[in-house]
């Protein structure tokens, strides 16, 4: 996360954004956000009642290179920091968190675990250290409050109980300055225990609770009657073009660009518990594009695992980053399954935290996994189209055109600048990043193309 340019932040739900944010669910008044830890196995973080899952919070402290290690003479690789190898409370999803949220971390962050039950430990593997491309917009309250840290993304590892963590400088190289960037104050090894899954587990028979379809309308009112009906929802099945369409608030007679309804495993689906979050919603305008992203936890989970997933993933954004929620509007899992992200009501024009200045009237979509060197899946990709050309023709955007968005400040576009992007457009194209990895960025245009034809045009 990074030091860069405020932000407007258009319409938005004055409940939520006029009163400070509350610190991260579970935390003392008194207690450091990251306090150092001792001993083998850490003490886990109060948590609320009924609150499943738990963070591990442990402070990193220099590590000595090999080379001053074997000379004592020392060296640039002398100021990387970590862990050794150590025992911990069982957790699947880590990464590394700093003080300020303004920061960025010039370096490589690797981790190796170590499997619960077979002891075997991992290589060493990379924490995409993506530092404020997803994030709330600078100027909001949810970027600016005291709790906000600056993170990798996060790893997911499965079930591990053993870890071992270093962080490093960027090297310079030929023609830059010889000088190093110390790494960011407060380096922390956060990790994650998503809890147990929901008793009725999404996508299996007979656990789906349908919806009640008239409380999904944009023109419903307020968001807590569209909420009311998510609450007792696992599942929103799916519509055909004219249930869609009715459930809209379309006369028979009107013909709008609107793709039918995907299958949508809602929050109470994948157990997200909302006592987590921050209790207010956040809103913009409207929908004008949506911006997809792979969530860079790696490809190592089934799709059984994927609302494990995405509690792991929720659970880093508000304990670990101080985010208000889930940074995605929405996730899709490498089976094309389709899960509700962001609190607010799928519906709506919810302010999502994930592409830094372009939070304002866009959607962010992640694909769960790590897509620079490995293909997404087709039904990955056709769950986007799908998602797409339901949720972009409620606002009437086509997923073949353009359209000009304002920045609200990132590493690309200055802060005010009017940018002309596909209204799906990839996290690259509004900040300088590699997600949401080549290989699925070469896809968008398929998916463009697949969406459209599913609103009719």
């Amino acid at each position: 996360m990074r030091a860069f340019i405020a932000s407007s932040i258009g319409v938005t739900c004055a409940a939520a954004l006029v009163l400070p944010l509350a610190a991260p669910a579970g935390a003392a008044p008194d207690t450091p956000a990251h306090p150092a830890t001792a001993g083998s196995v850490p003490a886990e973080a109060s948590e609320p009642a009924g609150v499943p899952g738990s963070t591990q919070s442990l402070a990193m402290a220099p590590l000595a290179s090999p080379s001053v290690r074997a000379t004592g003479a020392p060296s640039a690789a002398a100021a990387e920091q970590g862990l050794p190898e150590r025992d911990v409370q069982p957790f699947s999803l880590v990464g590394v968190v700093w003080d300020d949220v303004n920061t960025e971390l010039h370096g490589t962050a690797q981790v190796r675990t170590r499997a619960t039950g077979t002891g075997q430990w991992s290589d060493w593997q990379d924490l995409e250290t993506h530092n404020a491309e997803h994030s709330a917009d600078v100027g909001t309250a949810e970027r600016d409050s005291a709790g906000a840290r600056g993170s990798t993304a996060p790893l997911w590892v499965g079930d591990s109980d053993g870890v071992e963590v270093r962080v490093r400088p960027e090297t310079p190289g030929p023609g830059e300055a010889a000088e190093v960037v110390p790494l960011p104050a407060g380096l922390h090894l956060e990790l994650v225990d998503p809890g147990k899954d929901p008793q009725q587990v999404p996508g299996t028979e007979p656990a789906e609770t349908p919806a009640t379809d008239p409380l999904e309308s944009p023109a419903t009112g307020a968001a807590g009657a569209d909420r009311a009906g998510l609450l007792d929802a696992t599942v929103l099945p799916a519509l055909s073009r004219a249930e869609t369409d009715e459930a809209a608030g379309f006369a028979p007679a009107a013909k709008p660009y609107i793709g039918p309804r995907p299958r949508i495993i809602t929050r109470k689906g994948w157990g997200a518990d909302e006592k987590l979050r921050e209790s207010g919603f956040a809103y913009t305008k409207t929908v004008k594009a949506a911006f997809i992203h792979h969530s860079a936890t790696g490809n190592n989970y089934k799709c059984s695992q994927a609302p494990s997933v995405l509690r792991g993933i929720y659970r880093y954004h508000v304990k670990s980053s101080g985010w208000r929620d889930i940074g995605y509007n929405f996730a899709v899992d490498k089976c094309g399954n389709i899960y509700e992200g962001r609190a607010g009501g799928v519906t709506k024009a919810v302010m999502g935290a994930h592409t830094l200045g372009f939070n304002t009237n866009t959607m962010g979509i992640a694909v769960l996994g790590t897509f620079s060197k490995s293909n997404p899946p087709a039904a990955a990709v056709n769950a986007v189209s799908k998602l797409t050309a339901w949720k972009l023709g409620l606002f009437g955007a086509n997923p073949k055109g353009k359209v000009t968005l304002t920045s609200g400040g990132s590493n690309k576009y200055k802060k005010g600048k009017k940018v002309k992007l596909n209204v799906i457009s990839g996290h690259r194209d509004g900040f300088a990043t590699e997600c949401p990895g080549a290989r699925l960025y070469k896809k968008l245009g398929t998916a463009r193309t697949s969406s459209a034809k599913l609103q009719g045009r």
